[in-house]
This record gives structure tokens, sequence and C-alpha cells, in this order.
């Protein structure tokens, strides 16, 4: 199986490096026979990494430490569960499971790109294969996973401890699905600009991918944060690690390229604006994985062998030449045929809405590459923490936060007094009603609490815009069809995905923002040594430290678990059992928090240290509102759904642009 593994990632290799210079020649010379034959290669190229992936886990499934990636990332005692997450555990398992999931996804768009503009369609899959064949070339001469060793050992090194949870089995297929679908926008908008074909047909050939594309960075970033949140054992969710920060950029650029793309389809404005985001979004996916895999920068979430930093710093500065030189070239036929009429209008604001989303972008950017500078120039590695990037980025987060609920409500082309007054006095006396019923009860004594205050009536402001536009919608459904308010609302929905699904998409966001308000500003921990019997009080709960108990879980791997009651007002209501985990071979214990969620907090409990007489050094955290975070990201996720869920209208329309479409090829010579 190996042999085979490695056999047809050579064969992948040599199939995308065709398909990719059979799908340019059919394109330039208007030759259906070539293109037939390089249909052949992204269906080719993706059963040979498949089989080759499958040769992979079939190693790691059966202990074959002749693979010296088996040997590094598993052993005999490894659960199953973590044999199979171990594929993308390492650097070149990664690259490869990259490499799966980026044929997955062009295979796909060659079954569903068939029918469609064959010009663009061409020049899209030659781009796609042209950067499956860098990623196989690394695969094949850099990083191959089939690397044997001579002599193999008996046992494995194993799996980082650290990866041993189940938000890793999770987090990074999510995290590379988002990344790696950003590859179909790029593909496209690089066809449209080669084809010169810069009206919004690859716009709306592409608009799905987008959103799904999105959907899975945004739900990996969670999921990243919450993997975060339990197994590091620091009391918090997102350090601004430059990782985190590399896999946060092209989110919130996407981010800014889905708002302002409406504007293009509607009032055909913003092209360079619009091709220049989804363009900056790859090269930022490109640029994270750099980050990740170049050795420049140490974090959790790097890969031990750094060895590919030139190849992905060349690929990188490759694709953003070659991005620009061709956006100079086509700037005459990217010019907007309408201008902005006024300032307080929807395009206005989603264009505010884009430059506040790209500080927030080159903010992060900045803070992420400024020690690796600092270190070239100076020869002093200065570390940017934390404090920079609240400084910087909350309080734009905020004008964020408040164009979240003008943008959406606020009338196209000129909003007139009549209509600003109709539209916001409601919203903005609910949210005046909050702020007037918080000011007693919410402290405001630093900085950070005065900017969760302001969040906090943000919060209420855009609920408020988002509740009304669903309740005038209703209520005008109602009206019309004499509906019940159940109907109504629901036919709603379903007869405006985009508009409505992305209020709750704005739902989710709203929630996100309200629980890293709460949890960064008005959260505590105690830390404390105590013996058996002994108590901790945080806010309204009390921790009796009853016991401390080692367990020998594996044959490699031993936990010690302390316990202890958890009461609130006299009454016992929890047992919490935060652990430390040690595993044979490694330095370092793994810490294993406990945590009891509620909406309006979090008591997190980590087991710091404990000696031999079985007292222990125990953290306590309460956490407000940190399940607002994670409920959020699940409002997200459903109203990404709605918008992306197939229109049967939007497909019958397609359906008839695509009949009047003159054929791009000429028919095949019998």
């Amino acid at each position: 199986m190996n042999d085979i593994g490695e056999f047809t990632l050579m064969v992948a290799l040599a199939t995308s490096l065709y398909g990719t210079v059979a799908y340019v020649m059919a394109a330039r010379g208007n030759r259906m026979d070539l293109y037939r034959s390089a249909g052949k290669a992204p269906v080719i190229t993706w059963a040979c990494v498949m089989v080759s992936s499958i040769a992979l886990w079939n190693a790691l499934f059966t202990n074959d430490f002749s693979l010296q990636y088996v040997w590094a990332y598993s052993n005999i005692e490894l659960d199953y569960f973590y044999k199979f997450s171990s594929f993308w555990g390492g650097q070149k398992g990664s690259l490869l499971f990259w490499a799966l999931i980026l044929t997955s996804y062009m295979t796909a768009v060659y079954f569903q790109g068939r029918p469609k503009n064959l010009l663009l369609v061409s020049y899209a899959m030659a781009v796609m294969l042209a950067i499956t064949t860098f990623f196989l070339f690394l695969l094949n001469f850099s990083t191959n996973p089939f690397e044997r060793i001579p002599l193999p050992p008996l046992d494995g090194r194993g799996l980082n401890p650290m990866l041993q949870n189940y938000w890793m089995v999770i987090h990074p297929p999510t995290l590379y699905l988002g990344y790696i679908g950003f590859t179909v926008p790029f593909a496209f908008a690089m066809a449209a600009l080669i084809t010169k074909n810069l009206d919004d047909a690859w716009i709306r050939l592409t608009r799905k991918w987008t959103l799904i594309a999105w959907f899975f960075l945004c739900m990996g970033n969670l999921f990243g944060a919450s993997w975060a949140y339990v197994e590091l054992g620091w009391g918090g969710y997102w350090a601004w690690d430059p990782v985190e920060n590399a896999s946060f950029m092209p989110l919130i650029v996407a981010t800014a390229y889905l708002h302002s793309v409406m504007i293009q389809e509607k009032k055909d404005m913003m092209k360079v604006w619009n091709m220049s985001l989804i363009l900056l979004t790859f090269v930022m996916t490109i640029f994270g994985t750099f980050i990740t895999r170049s050795g420049l920068i140490q974090s959790v979430h790097t890969f031990d062998e750094a060895t590919l930093g030139y190849y992905f710093l060349a690929f990188l500065l490759f694709i953003i030449v070659l991005c620009v030189v061709l956006i100079i070239k086509r700037l005459p036929l990217l010019k907007s045929k309408n201008e902005l009429d006024s300032f307080l209008s929807r395009e206005a604001s989603f264009l505010l809405n884009n430059l506040v989303l790209l500080g927030i972008g080159f903010a992060t950017f900045w803070g992420t590459i400024f020690p690796i500078i600092s270190e070239a120039v100076r020869g002093v590695k200065i570390t940017v923490g934390p404090p920079f990037y609240n400084q910087v980025n909350v309080p734009i987060g905020l004008i964020l936060l408040a164009l979240i609920g003008i943008g959406p409500v606020i009338a196209w082309r000129r909003a007139t007094w009549s209509n600003l007054k109709k539209n916001f006095m409601k919203p903005v006396i609910t949210a005046s009603v909050g702020a007037a019923a918080l000011f007693p009860i919410v402290p405001l004594s630093n900085r950070s609490e005065i900017y969760t205050y302001i969040a906090f009536i943000l919060c209420i402001f855009v609920m408020s815009t988002i509740i009304m536009e669903f309740f005038k919608g209703t209520r005008a459904r109602r009206e019309l069809h004499q509906e019940t308010a159940v109907s109504a609302l629901g036919t709603l929905v379903w007869r405006n995905k985009r508009r409505y699904g992305g209020y709750i998409v704005h739902v989710g966001v709203v929630m996100i923002f309200a629980g890293i308000a709460a949890s960064q500003s008005y959260g505590t921990h105690v830390e404390k040594h105590v013996k058996i019997g002994e108590t901790i009080e945080i806010g309204d709960y009390m921790l009796r430290y009853e016991k401390l108990v080692p367990i020998q879980a594996t044959s490699v791997k031993t936990r010690v678990v302390a316990q202890l009651a958890v009461e609130k007002n006299g009454r016992r209501i929890w047992t919490a059992r935060p652990e430390k985990e040690f595993y044979k071979g490694q330095d370092q214990p793994v810490s294993e928090v406990d945590v009891r969620s509620t909406l309006v907090s979090d008591l997190y409990v980590i087991l710091a240290d404990f000696r031999e007489d079985e007292s222990a050094t125990l953290k306590v955290y309460l956490n407000p509102m940190v399940s607002w975070l994670w409920m959020g990201g699940w409002v997200i996720a459903l109203g990404t759904v709605v918008c992306a869920w197939p229109d049967r209208l939007e497909q019958r329309r397609r359906l008839e642009r695509l009949k009047r479409q003159q054929a791009v090829f000429a028919p095949a010579q019998e």
C-alpha cells in the first residue's frame, strides 16, 4: 500500500500538470477535443490523491512504523479516533490532506461547471490544477509522507498530547475546508481577468462556493477557539497568536468581499475593489500557510518540521505579482458604470463597512509580521501581544458593530430624512432605553469596561434593527396574503433567503460580540494552593477540595484528577474534576480543564500543580457569557445554510441565461 500511495502521488502530479496545459491550450485554441481530454484530469488527480490518502490512513491504522510519518505521529497505544486525526497532525500528512480537499473541491467544480461558460470554466480549472500541481510537487519532492525508515522501530513516538482532543479532530478539517475553499472564487476571478469576461458572471458562478468557504473558515476559527479554551488551560479562547491571526485575516477580507459584491450585482459598481478583495483573500490563505510552515514564528499551532518556508514564500510572491499585473492590465475594463450617489446610502455604508473590516485586517497583519520585521532589521524580536490588538481592534470593531445595524436598513442610492427617521427611530429609542437600564448595573471604571458598555448598547441597537426588519416583512405578508404570523415569517425567509439569511448571520455576530465584550471585561479568577477540605470562593460559588486521584489510563498515559465540590447558595450543584495528564516520553504534562457552562457565565477550573501530600494549586476562572460565542457560531451556521440553500427561481433564471448564451467552442469535427 505504501508503494501504491507513493506511485499515485507521482501520477497525480503528472496528471495535474497535463490538465493545466491542456485546459489553457483548449481555451486558447478553441478546441473541444482538448477540452474533453483536459476534463479527465481533475477526476484522475482526485482519484490518485484519494488512493494515496487511503494508503497513509492504512499505515496509521495498522501501525506501520516503517513510514517515518507514522512513527512520528502515532503509536500502538493511540486511540483509533486519534490515529485518524494524526493524518493531519504533522507537516507531510497535513499537506496530503490539503491536496485531498483541494482536488475534491476541484472535481466538484468540474462537474458543476461543465454545462456553463466553457471559456471561463476552462481557465478556472487550469488555475486550480496549477495550484494543485504546486502542492503535489511539494509532496513528491520535499515532504513525501511515504518516506521510509530503513530499520523500522517496534513503536512510534506518538501524537502530541495537546492534539489528542476531540476539537482537533474537527477544527483542522473545518479550517482547511475554509482555507482551500477560497481557491474556487480565486480561480474564477483569475479566469475572468484572463478572458476579459469581467461582468458578474464569475461572481454568480462562485457565490455559493464563496459562502461555503466563508462558513467553514468561520466555524474553523470558532472550533479552534473552543480547543484553546478547553485544552491549553489558560482561561481564555483567543490570544492573538500569529497562527490564530493567519486564519482570522482571510475571514475578515472575505467578509468584506461578501458585502461589497452585492453592490456590484445590484449597481454594477466596485469591480476593481471586489476583484482585489477576492484575490487578497486567497493571498491571505497562502500567507497563513507560509506563517504556519516557515519556522519564522513559535506557536503551539505551528508544525515541528518547518522546511517549506522558501517554497511558500516564492509561491506567495508569484501569486501577488500575477494578481497585481492582471488587475493593472484590466483596469480600463474594470471601470464602474455607476458612481456613489450619496454618503447617506446603503452603498456608502457597505463601502465604510469594507474599510473598517480591512482596517481590522491590516492591524492584525501588522501585529503578526512586526516581530519578523524587527528581528530582520534590528536583530531583536519584539513580541506584539494582546494589548496592541485590543487597543487597535476593539474601537474599530465597535464601529463595525454599529454598521451591521445601519447598512442593511438604510436606503439604496440616497437616504432621505424621512427614510432615516422611519427605519432608525425605534431601534435608537430601544438602544437608549437599554443604555439607561445598563448604566446603574454595569461598572465603568476603566477603558475596557466603557468599551463593553458601548458594545452592549450597540448590540441592542443592531438586534432592534434586525427584529424590525423581520417584523415589517412578516406584517406585510400577513396583510397581503392573509397568512398566520408563523407561516408569513417562514415564507418571507424562504423566498428571500439571501437577505434574511444574512440577517440571521448578523444575529450570530451580535451574540459573539456580546460574549467577547462580557468575557474580556468582567471575568475574574482566583489562584490558590489548598489542602483537602479547604475552600476557594469566587463570585457566588464556593469550591471545596475533596481529593486527588491518580489513574493509570493506559500503559503510556497517567491521569491525576482533582475532585472539588462546587456549591452555590449553600447547595451542591456540581462536581469539578480538572486533571493533569502525563504521557510516557513527554516532558510536559497536559492540563485538562473542567468547565460548567451556563448562559450567564462559565466556571472554569484548572489543576495547576499538586504535591505528594495531595495538596494542590488550583486556578478558578469565572468567565461571563462565553457560551454566547459558541451559540452565536451555530446561529451563523444556520444563517449561512439559509443563504446558500438552492433557490428554484434563481435556478430557472440561470437556466434561461444559459440557453441564451452563444456557444463558445465550435462543434467538434467528426
